[in-house]
């Protein structure tokens, strides 16, 4: 494997910028590297080879003649399935969308070439972000770097692969209940969803529109740091970014956390949590008080209401924005059909998943005639007191910290046939998504050979505080320096 696998975004971005080496030969060495592993882990659906060499060569051209670095030069980098690229499909994971390429990019896709990151491949998702282990991938699951056998964890369960297996250095995924903070927990990486409002949605295919949020993947906090540094900003093509002031999320790593207060919740260490992931993450929080941080238990009640009003509001959001998938417009299209009325079903019917079709029915019943009182309603009426109890939390501390899974990583077709317990993975993450908070995911263990992960949660649009906690843990842990070996 080349030297130059494994190195950090600012690694890379140093030795491109000085022309100690070039932009191509950084792509060249991680585009092998994933011929040598992808066939194992399928944390892939496409592979930009064409692409990312046409961009290092830009960006080798661009400094041969004098022009400034980018801040993520050379850096190669993996896109979630479900944000849109001009010019290379998403499928989003599904037979609905098995060749589409979207007339545009996303935002983030255009700030990140701006910054000089180069495309290696769009990653595999469950099927439009529904799901917490990329099993429901219409085109197969990815498998965990740590364990083969095992889940990477989902919806961005490829991106989180991608990243943890040293295929490409950063990765984007989406979160709507979880989906890069779990999968980046069993894997070993660190993830990071930002505010709701902090990242453009622009180019995400929407699940549900409240809720979703793009943000990143490093082996690294500082990495990670940089990859949200990049993407973040006000968007007039997004109406719910919003016009704050992005700071140097870099700059908060090395920061010293003495007097950092920190709320521990006891909801999120109840029945479902592995003993051993509570040990891993108790554990954490003593080394961040090691430190100079001060932790207390505190208690937000309405947590164990959260995971049954999320799922009624994603579901009902996501029944409406995937109704425009009717065989018509675009998208898979029926060739069994007597009508129109027989062709949008049958093309739905065909190009769907199962988890996709239950979701879309459940939510089209909350939101039925006679029972968005009784269901929809109430969920929003939840979402509003968890937030309240969020925000009184945060008068007194400036993060709270918790499990991000209630266990490791499962095996493969474990929890196929318990929609329950799978939903359940989502217990410790849902809740930040409903509430619009920044959180953060970053190794703090192991149980069974197997990644845990501690989630950092703060206020709306404190990233820096996170970014700062969860650096200075991870620096004198030095659990994310581990890498999983694929024989």
């Amino acid at each position: 494997m080349s030297s130059l696998v494994g190195k950090s975004a600012a690694e890379i971005t140093a030795l491109v910028s000085s022309r100690e080496v070039s932009a191509r030969e950084v792509a060249l060495a991680h585009l092998e590297h994933i011929e040598a592993v992808e066939l194992r882990l399928h944390a892939l659906l496409t592979v930009t080879r064409e692409v990312a060499l046409s961009q290092a060569d830009n960006i080798d051209t661009d400094l041969q003649r004098g022009k400034p670095a980018g801040p993520l030069a050379g850096v190669p980098i993996v896109l979630k399935d479900n944000i849109c690229t001009h010019g290379i499909r998403t499928t989003c994971g599904s037979k609905m969308l098995p060749d589409f390429v979207s007339p545009y990019d996303a935002t983030v896709v255009t700030r990140l070439r701006a910054a000089g990151a180069v495309l290696l491949g769009k990653s595999n998702c469950d099927e439009f972000a529904m799901g917490s282990s990329t099993e429901n991938s219409g085109y197969g699951p990815s498998r965990n770097p740590w364990n083969l056998d095992c889940v990477p964890g989902g919806s961005s369960g490829g991106s989180a692969a991608a990243v943890s297996a040293e295929e490409c250095v950063v990765a984007l995924g989406s979160d709507t209940g979880g989906s890069i903070r779990q999968p980046a927990a069993l894997t070993g990486v660190v993830g990071m969803k930002p505010t709701y409002g902090r990242v453009s949605r622009y180019g995400l295919v929407a699940y549900a529109s409240s809720l979703d949020q793009i943000g990143p993947f490093g082996r690294s906090v500082r990495d990670a740091a940089l990859m949200l540094q990049a993407i973040s900003g006000r968007d007039p093509m997004d109406s719910t970014s919003a016009p704050v002031e992005v700071p140097n999320f870099a700059a908060a790593c090395g920061k010293s956390i003495a007097g950092l207060r920190i709320g521990v919740p006891r909801e999120y260490f109840g029945a479902g949590v592995d003993a051993g992931v509570e040990q891993a993450v108790r554990a954490a929080i003593e080394a961040l008080c090691a430190l100079g941080a001060e932790a207390e238990e505190v208690r937000l009640p309405s947590t164990d209401h959260a995971l049954a009003a999320y799922y009624i509001i994603a579901p009902a959001e996501a029944s409406s924005n995937l109704a425009r998938y009717d065989g018509v417009r675009y998208g898979h299209r029926s060739k069994a059909h007597a009508s129109h009325a027989g062709l949008s079903g049958k093309s739905r019917s065909e190009g769907f998943g199962d988890e996709v079709k239950q979701r879309i029915m459940i939510g089209t019943y909350a939101l039925s005639a006679g029972y968005y009182d009784a269901y929809y309603k109430r969920a929003q009426q939840v979402r509003t007191v968890l937030r309240a109890e969020f925000d009184r939390a945060f008068e007194k501390y400036d993060v709270l910290a918790t499990p991000t899974s209630p266990t490791v990583a499962f095996k493969i077709g474990e929890k196929a046939d318990d929609p329950l317990a799978m939903k359940l993975a989502d217990v410790c993450t849902v809740p930040v998504n409903m509430a619009g908070l920044p959180a953060i995911s970053v190794p703090c263990g192991f149980v069974d050979d197997l990644p845990v992960g501690l989630q950092l949660i703060a206020k709306p649009f404190a990233e820096e505080t996170l970014f700062q906690a969860a650096h200075a843990y991870e620096q004198t842990a030095g659990w994310h320096s581990r890498r999983p070996v694929l024989s």
